[in-house]
């Protein structure tokens, strides 16, 4: 009987069943010895290798297994399986050539497929990069990390929820600090861990989905190993916001790298990560002690500043700002590092925004700034001198200070006008005013202690107020600022009276004639100077007639201290040659002639102690100054007296010019009490020929005498004890018990010896005076309230008996009753029981 025929489809069904059974037994079996069994991705992945691995790549089968993955991407991620396979067995038995062609191709396949199903194919492909990363051969690493940068400049359709990147940030930060015994390999390596960072970074950053790469954890690996290798550089100076085109062997270097991803990883920070990406840069500096060298802290916030969005600019500050509070009890070198750093950054941030905490920045900076000088005047962190704490070094504190003062004008310079001049009034306020801030609160140092932070603090309002420029000077310089500064021309200190006039300099100077009076001199010509004069606005005469005599009576008493010198009356020339140019009008002409006569009187007096120097000065001030005012005022007549009293002088008294007087070791005469009339500007004749062109002759002819307030007795003051005797004084001259004033004595031989022996009595007094500044330094609080208490008690006694005499009581509806003695007395009524009348009632 014949066999039936063979069913060769169900036989081919089979075999394809059996070879779906197998297929997911990959080594396991009959099946996987017998080639025409294999599956078919198995088989195109098998072709791809050659015989000898040193052939490479067989590309037309590679040609292939691509058609087939992108025909059937179901089957990619077993493609990736198997090749997953293929690779660990060839790295496990060192057959390192065709672990490279395993690498090839998974990176073609990678470009080439961009399916959906791609998810899976890229866990066997990561697999197989850390298989690569894990191992100890230097090219296997950096085989997987070229492998893996160039992964990550795929951008993938499908979003990925599963996938972790946390084993190759570890991984590629210790490449990054490999230390492998050949430097050329030791390079390769730590360039592929740069390499690796990056592809990290560009993989994770703006995918919602994958791990927050900006997230502390992984910031603290990325940010110190790129600094590291930063600081592994011979380069010391930052390149400019957009980096140039480097040579090839530049980009060799993992310096120049380094810096590249760098800027990328700052480049792409939002507003929120801005901190956790500084936040490792400032613990890396601490750590490795690298703020007190600058060079490399500097480089590294200006790579950080140009690269950041310039709207981010404040964070960085603020954050800056609060390390260095943080840092107030370290040496002062490091302090220093940190506002350097803030120099620099800030000059980087005028582009930008420096924030809205902009007082707070200058808070910070002023807080340091006298916690700099408690130290250097007490020698220690904490105020004690115990065995074991910290010397301080006093030149490094000063150094310290020079550059929180260069960093507070840095800052001010990044701000609008209207910020700068806030800034202005919250330095006043802090600076400890005469009369008002007798000791500084913060300072344990003493008298010496507010003296220096009084010159600090106008140091630093010289940096501010440099390069000012406004409009309207009411605003610039309101009287909030203007008076409290103007007290501290009175001191007895030089140096800050120097400062004073240096920041009105600066404020008065609105169009660069500032360095056009810095020589003094009586040339014939002023043209040469090139001065720009505007006219005057009426804001400006605003504020001279609100504000002219308080300047002209502190230039007067300017000149008048004994201890001006030099740079004082050059300044003060430059303050007088401003006022001509910007703020003159003829009302302040003229008193700007009448003060600079007064002056003259006042180097003439015999009742002043000024010294002989002084005196040439003053004069030498004033024939500068008239040279100018009078070819300012172009006046011929004026020019012409000016001219022949300075001739006069350059012939018999060459010692009052300022050429000759504003020199090193200038000659001078023994005195200048008798000097001839001829070399000196006459009141009268300039009276004469200015009013013959329309100038006010009666104001001319009244000679200027400055106004003596209290402020300036306030000024002088020194000592808590001083200002106790003034209010004391004060208080005996208007207390409530002299209740009658004696009435005027006669003139008699009695009064006249009485005045002649008034010496012993100023010694009393003096004695009297002393005992009671003694008594309030020394008593107890309880025994000062108590006579305070008193003296108000008594004062309010007073008030009662005035208020009894003057105030009647008001007249009663029910007219007067009779006291016991016959005589009427008035009887009050309440108002509540006043009887009104309708028509008043409402």
């Amino acid at each position: 009987m014949p066999l039936p025929a063979p069913d060769v489809a169900a036989s081919q069904r089979l075999a394809l069943d059996c070879r779906s059974l197998l297929d997911h037994r990959v080594g396991k079996g009959v099946c996987g010895c017998c080639g025409a069994l294999r599956p078919r991705y198995k088989r195109l992945v098998d072709n791809i290798f050659p015989e000898d691995p040193e052939d490479g790549l067989v590309k037309a089968n590679m040609e292939k297994l691509t058609f087939y993955a992108l025909s059937a991407p179901e089957k990619l991620d077993r493609i990736g399986a198997y090749l997953s396979e293929r690779l660990s067995r060839d790295v496990a038995r060192h057959r390192y050539g065709y672990v490279c062609i395993a690498m090839e191709a998974l990176d073609q396949l990678l470009m080439a497929c961009h399916c959906q199903s791609i998810n899976l194919f890229v866990e066997s492909f990561l697999k197989m990069v850390r298989k690569l990363l894990e191992s100890d051969k230097p090219s296997l690493q950096i085989l997987g990390t070229n492998s893996f940068v160039k992964f990550a400049n795929i951008e993938e359709d499908t979003p990925s929820y599963h996938r972790s990147y946390d084993f190759f940030v570890s991984r590629f930060s210790e490449m990054c600090h490999s230390g492998f015994e050949d430097p050329d390999i030791r390079t390769k390596i730590r360039m592929a861990g740069i390499n690796g960072l990056q592809g990290v970074v560009r993989k994770t950053v703006n995918d919602e989905l994958q791990a927050n790469i900006w997230d502390p954890q992984h910031m603290d690996k990325i940010v110190p190993s790129l600094l590291f290798n930063l600081q592994s550089g011979e380069r010391t100076e930052s390149r400019s916001p957009s980096p140039l085109q480097a040579s090839e062997k530049e980009k060799e270097s993992p310096v120049e790298l380094t810096e590249r991803c760098f800027r990328e990883l700052l480049g792409r920070a939002a507003y929120g990560n801005i901190k956790n990406a500084i936040t490792p840069v400032l613990m890396h500096l601490d750590n490795h002690s690298l703020w007190e060298g600058k060079t490399f802290a500097v480089r590294c916030f200006k790579i950080i500043m140009y690269s950041i969005q310039s709207q981010h600019s404040h964070l960085v500050m603020q954050q800056l700002l609060g390390h260095l509070d943080a840092n107030s009890k370290n040496s002062a070198t490091v302090r220093a590092g940190i506002v350097e750093v803030l120099l620099e950054a800030a000059a980087i941030a005028a582009s930008g925004s420096v924030g809205p905490t902009v007082l707070e920045v200058f808070n910070t900076l002023l807080r340091q700034l006298r916690l700099s000088v408690d130290y250097e005047l007490t020698g220690s962190y904490d105020g004690s001198t115990n065995i074991g704490t910290k010397i301080i070094k006093a030149h490094e504190e000063r150094q310290l200070q020079e550059a929180v003062i260069r960093t507070i004008g840095s800052f001010a310079n990044t701000l609008p006008t209207y910020q700068r001049s806030e800034v202005m009034l919250f330095i006043m306020g802090k600076i400890p005013v005469p009369g008002v801030h007798l000791v500084l609160p913060s300072t344990g140092s003493g008298p010496e202690g507010t003296r220096m932070i009084q010159v600090m603090l106008l140091k630093s309002l010289v940096q501010v107020t440099a390069g000012f420029q406004t409009t309207n000077m009411l605003t610039a310089l309101p009287s909030s600022f203007l008076e409290p500064l103007l007290s501290f021309s009175l001191t007895e200190d030089p140096e800050i009276r120097l400062l004073v006039l240096q920041i009105l300099l600066s404020l008065i100077d609105r169009h660069d004639n500032r360095p056009k009076f810095q020589n003094m001199s009586s040339i014939s010509d002023i043209s040469a100077l090139k001065l720009k004069v505007d006219k005057c606005s009426r804001q400006d005469n605003l504020f001279m007639k609100k504000h002219g005599q308080q300047l002209y009576r502190h230039i007067y008493l300017g000149c008048k201290e004994p201890n001006s010198g030099r740079q004082h009356y050059e300044t003060l020339f430059a303050l007088l040659g401003l006022l001509s140019v910007e703020l003159a009008n003829e009302e302040v002409v003229v008193d700007l002639i009448r003060l600079t006569l007064a002056l003259q009187d006042l180097a003439l007096s015999p009742d002043e102690s000024l010294p002989v120097y002084n005196r040439c000065a003053i004069h030498a001030l004033a024939a500068a100054y008239l040279n100018l005012i009078c070819q300012l005022t172009t006046v011929p007549a004026f020019c012409q007296h000016v001219h022949e009293v300075i001739e006069v002088r350059q012939k018999e008294s060459h010692y009052l010019l300022p050429e000759d007087i504003f020199i090193d070791n200038p000659k001078l005469p023994s005195s200048v009490d008798k000097i001839d009339g001829g070399v000196l500007f006459l009141q009268s004749k300039i009276t004469e020929v200015l009013g013959g062109s329309g100038y006010n002759t009666e104001r001319l002819a009244t000679p200027y005498v400055p106004q003596y307030t209290d402020e300036d007795r306030l000024s002088k003051r020194k000592s808590i004890g001083e200002t106790i005797s003034l209010q004391v004084e004060m208080e005996s001259r208007n207390s409530p018990e002299k209740e009658e004033r004696t009435p005027a004595e006669e003139i008699t031989f009695e009064t006249l010896k009485n005045a002649i022996d008034s010496v012993g009595m100023e010694e009393l007094e003096r004695e009297r005076r002393r005992q009671v500044v003694e008594k309030f330094q020394k008593a107890p609080f309880e025994e000062i309230a108590a006579h305070c208490g008193a003296r108000a008690t008594q004062l309010q006694s007073k008030l009662n008996q005035i208020f009894e005499i003057t105030i009647r009581p008001p007249p009663s509806p029910s007219g007067t009753i009779s006291s016991g003695y016959g005589q009427t007395q008035n009887r009050s009524v309440p108002i509540y029981e006043m009887k009104f009348p309708d028509l008043c009632v409402y």
